[in-house]
C-alpha cells in the first residue's frame, strides 16, 4: 500500500463528515460566497478539529479569492487544499539516525494514547528496512505494559529488556542501551511510562531517564517521540505543550487517525506545537504506519471529493 492509499485509509471517518458537508454546501449552479457560506464553511472545519486558527485563516484565504462570486466546488476545495498545505508544511522529517551506534528513540505520551502498538509499528517498519532492533520496557508500573510489548517483540521476533516490577525505569532504559551497545543493535527503541501531563513527578522521572541514557551515548535519544491519540482532538495540543516542557520532543507520532473524524487536528498541532508530525498510524495492523507528508495527507483528504460536483 502506497503513502497515499495509507492516508486514505486512515482518514476515512473526517473524509466521510468532509465529502457530505461540504457537498451540502453547494448547489449544481455553484454558490454565492458570503457571510452565510463563510460560516457554515467554518463549522465544517471546526468539526474536523483544525483549530480555531487554523480555520479562520482557510476561511480568509477564501473569502480574500471569492467574496461576492458564485463559485463551484472546487474552486473552493482547490483553496482549501493550497492553504492547509501551506499550514501543515514542515522539514522532511524522518527518524535521525545516530552516525555511529545505535539510534535510540525514547517514546513517550499518556495513558491509552496508543504507546505500546505505536512501538510495535515503529519496530516493525525498521525491521522491514533491515535494521536490528530491541526494545526496552521502561513502563515498569504497569505489568499489564510490559507483557503488552513483549508480546509485541515475540511477535515481531525482537529482543527486549525488561525490569522487576516496580524498578527504576531509567535502571531499565540504562540495560536497553548497554545491551544495544555490547550487541551492536541499529535501533533501540526506549518505552517509558503513561503519564497524564499535569503529574509534575512523573513527568521529571522522563527527564531522569534522559538523563541515564546520556551516561552511554551522550547524544541519545536521538529522537523523542510524543505518541498522541488523534481521538482526544484538541486535548492533544496541551499534552504536547507540557511533555515538550519536561522532555525535549523531537517529533509526534499521530496514533488512531483511523479511528476519528477528527484528522484535522494534524492541522492544529502543526500551527499551534510547532513540532513535526513525524508518523501517523492509519490502521491496527503493525505495517499501518504511515511517514507524513502534507501534501500526500491533504491530498487523500479531499480525495474525490469535487468528482461530479
Amino acid at each position: 500500500m502506497g503513502l497515499f492509499d495509507k492516508f486514505k485509509q486512515g482518514l476515512q471517518k473526517t473524509y466521510r463528515v468532509l465529502n457530505t458537508d461540504v457537498r451540502d454546501l453547494f448547489k449544481s449552479e455553484g454558490r454565492l460566497i458570503d457571510e452565510d457560506f463563510l460560516d457554515d464553511m467554518r463549522a465544517i472545519l471546526f468539526k474536523t478539529d483544525m483549530g480555531y486558527d487554523s480555520t479562520e485563516q482557510i476561511v480568509a484565504e477564501v473569502a480574500k479569492n471569492f467574496r461576492g462570486r458564485v463559485v463551484h466546488l472546487e474552486d473552493v476545495v482547490a483553496t482549501w487544499k493550497k492553504k492547509l498545505s501551506e499550514l501543515m508544511a514542515q522539514d522532511a522529517s524522518p527518524i535521525r539516525y545516530a552516525e555511529s551506534g545505535p539510534t535510540v528513540i525514547m517514546v513517550c505520551g499518556v495513558n491509552g494514547a496508543g504507546k505500546t502498538t505505536s512501538i510495535a509499528k515503529l519496530a516493525a517498519m525498521f525491521k522491514a528496512e533491515g535494521r536490528s532492533v530491541l526494545l526496552g520496557a521502561g513502563d515498569t508500573f504497569r505489568a499489564a505494559a510490559v507483557e503488552q510489548l513483549a508480546i509485541w517483540a515475540k511477535r515481531l521476533e525482537l529482543d527486549i529488556v525488561t525490569g522487576e516490577p516496580g524498578a527504576h525505569p531509567a535502571s531499565v532504559a540504562y540495560r536497553a542501551v548497554e545491551q544495544s551497545l555490547a550487541r551492536g543493535v541499529d535501533v533501540c527503541i526506549v518505552d517509558t511510562a503513561g503519564r497524564l501531563q499535569t503529574q509534575k513527578n512523573l513527568m521529571a522521572e522522563l527527564t531522569k531517564i534522559q538523563q541515564s541514557i546520556r551516561k552511554l551515548v551522550p547524544a541519545a535519544p536521538h529522537e523523542v517521540l510524543l505518541v498522541l491519540d488523534a481521538t482526544t482532538g484538541q486535548n492533544g495540543i496541551s499534552q504536547a505543550a507540557n511533555f515538550t516542557q519536561a522532555v525535549d520532543c523531537t517529533g509526534i507520532v499521530l496514533a488512531k487517525l483511523d479511528g476519528t473524524a477528527k484528522g484535522g487536528v494534524v492541522v492544529a498541532i502543526r500551527q499551534q506545537v510547532g513540532l513535526p508530525v513525524k508518523y501517523v498510524g492509519v490502521g491496527e495492523k503493525p505495517e499501518d504506519l504511515a511517514l507524513f507528508k502534507p501534501g500526500e495527507f491533504v491530498d487523500a483528504l479531499f480525495s474525490d471529493i469535487s468528482a461530479g460536483a
